[in-house]
Protein backbone atom coordinates (compact mmCIF):
# COMPACT_ATOMS: atom_id res chain seq x y z
CA UNK A 1 0.00 0.00 0.00
CA UNK A 2 2.82 2.54 0.98
CA UNK A 3 4.90 1.51 -2.35
CA UNK A 4 1.52 2.23 -4.33
CA UNK A 5 1.29 5.87 -2.68
CA UNK A 6 4.65 6.65 -2.99
CA UNK A 7 4.99 5.51 -6.67
CA UNK A 8 1.57 7.62 -7.93
CA UNK A 9 3.28 10.30 -5.88
CA UNK A 10 6.38 9.95 -8.11
CA UNK A 11 4.49 9.78 -11.44
CA UNK A 12 2.24 12.50 -10.44
CA UNK A 13 5.21 14.67 -10.04
CA UNK A 14 6.95 13.19 -13.08
CA UNK A 15 3.81 14.25 -14.98
CA UNK A 16 3.83 17.83 -13.76
CA UNK A 17 7.37 18.86 -14.22
CA UNK A 18 6.55 17.46 -17.82
CA UNK A 19 3.60 19.80 -18.26
CA UNK A 20 5.68 22.81 -16.77
CA UNK A 21 8.32 22.18 -18.84
CA UNK A 22 5.63 23.38 -21.59
CA UNK A 23 4.24 26.41 -19.96
CA UNK A 24 5.60 30.36 -19.52
CA UNK A 25 5.37 32.65 -17.47
CA UNK A 26 4.85 36.13 -19.40
CA UNK A 27 5.53 39.11 -16.87
CA UNK A 28 5.56 42.89 -17.28
CA UNK A 29 2.63 42.85 -19.50
CA UNK A 30 0.57 45.94 -20.03
CA UNK A 31 -3.01 46.30 -18.69
CA UNK A 32 -4.61 46.02 -21.76
CA UNK A 33 -3.42 42.84 -23.20
CA UNK A 34 -5.97 40.40 -23.37
CA UNK A 35 -5.74 36.53 -23.93
CA UNK A 36 -6.45 36.58 -27.39
CA UNK A 37 -3.02 39.05 -28.19
CA UNK A 38 -0.95 36.83 -25.76
CA UNK A 39 -1.89 33.57 -27.85
CA UNK A 40 -1.75 35.28 -31.20
CA UNK A 41 1.57 36.82 -30.26
CA UNK A 42 3.00 33.24 -28.93
CA UNK A 43 1.26 31.43 -31.78
CA UNK A 44 4.78 33.02 -34.10
CA UNK A 45 6.30 30.40 -32.13
CA UNK A 46 4.28 27.64 -32.26
CA UNK A 47 0.98 25.48 -31.37
CA UNK A 48 -0.93 27.60 -28.22
CA UNK A 49 -2.44 24.90 -26.20
CA UNK A 50 -3.75 27.85 -23.55
CA UNK A 51 -3.29 31.84 -22.66
CA UNK A 52 -4.22 32.99 -19.44
CA UNK A 53 -4.12 36.58 -18.56
CA UNK A 54 -4.26 36.83 -14.55
CA UNK A 55 -6.73 39.16 -13.34
CA UNK A 56 -7.74 40.94 -9.71
CA UNK A 57 -10.74 39.14 -8.18
CA UNK A 58 -12.47 42.30 -7.45
CA UNK A 59 -11.78 44.67 -9.85
CA UNK A 60 -11.34 42.25 -12.82
CA UNK A 61 -8.06 44.28 -13.82
CA UNK A 62 -4.97 42.36 -15.23
CA UNK A 63 -2.34 41.49 -12.65
CA UNK A 64 0.22 42.27 -15.34
CA UNK A 65 1.71 38.83 -16.02
CA UNK A 66 -0.06 35.55 -17.60
CA UNK A 67 0.88 32.03 -18.60
CA UNK A 68 1.01 30.78 -21.97
CA UNK A 69 1.51 26.85 -22.50
CA UNK A 70 2.86 25.70 -25.85
CA UNK A 71 1.92 22.27 -27.60
CA UNK A 72 5.84 20.96 -26.83
CA UNK A 73 9.55 22.00 -25.36
CA UNK A 74 10.88 22.93 -28.17
CA UNK A 75 8.27 25.36 -29.10
CA UNK A 76 8.67 26.90 -24.92
CA UNK A 77 12.34 27.31 -25.89
CA UNK A 78 11.74 29.42 -29.24
CA UNK A 79 9.06 31.62 -27.56
CA UNK A 80 11.29 32.42 -24.94
CA UNK A 81 13.87 33.08 -27.20
CA UNK A 82 11.46 35.38 -29.44
CA UNK A 83 9.74 37.22 -26.63
CA UNK A 84 12.03 37.55 -23.71
CA UNK A 85 12.74 41.20 -23.45
CA UNK A 86 10.76 41.94 -26.04
CA UNK A 87 7.85 44.42 -26.70
CA UNK A 88 4.52 43.85 -26.48
CA UNK A 89 1.34 46.39 -26.19
CA UNK A 90 3.94 48.79 -25.68
CA UNK A 91 5.72 47.13 -23.11
CA UNK A 92 8.94 45.23 -22.51
CA UNK A 93 8.00 41.48 -20.99
CA UNK A 94 9.81 38.55 -19.29
CA UNK A 95 9.50 34.86 -20.79
CA UNK A 96 9.94 32.44 -18.50
CA UNK A 97 9.90 29.04 -18.17
CA UNK A 98 6.89 28.66 -15.37
CA UNK A 99 7.66 27.04 -12.10
CA UNK A 100 5.17 25.13 -9.68
CA UNK A 101 3.16 27.52 -7.12
CA UNK A 102 5.66 26.99 -3.58
CA UNK A 103 3.55 26.22 -0.64
CA UNK A 104 3.66 29.33 1.64
CA UNK A 105 3.36 29.64 5.42
CA UNK A 106 -0.39 30.61 6.83
CA UNK A 107 -0.12 34.49 7.00
CA UNK A 108 -0.52 35.70 10.21
CA UNK A 109 -1.53 39.34 11.92
CA UNK A 110 -4.94 40.61 11.29
CA UNK A 111 -7.61 41.00 13.23
CA UNK A 112 -7.93 38.65 16.42
CA UNK A 113 -11.27 38.91 18.63
CA UNK A 114 -9.94 39.07 21.60
CA UNK A 115 -6.52 41.05 21.24
CA UNK A 116 -6.97 43.53 18.39
CA UNK A 117 -5.23 43.62 15.28
CA UNK A 118 -1.19 42.28 15.49
CA UNK A 119 -1.71 39.17 17.36
CA UNK A 120 1.94 38.63 17.35
CA UNK A 121 2.32 41.68 19.83
CA UNK A 122 3.51 40.73 23.11
CA UNK A 123 1.09 42.24 26.37
CA UNK A 124 2.50 45.91 27.24
CA UNK A 125 1.69 45.78 30.56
Amino acid sequence: MKIKKIRSAYIYLLIKKKLMEKKLFVGGLSYETTEETLKETFSQAGTVESANVITDKISGRSKGFGFVEMSSEEEAQKAIEMFNGKELDGKNVTVNKARPLESRPPRRGGFDRDRGFDRNRRDRW
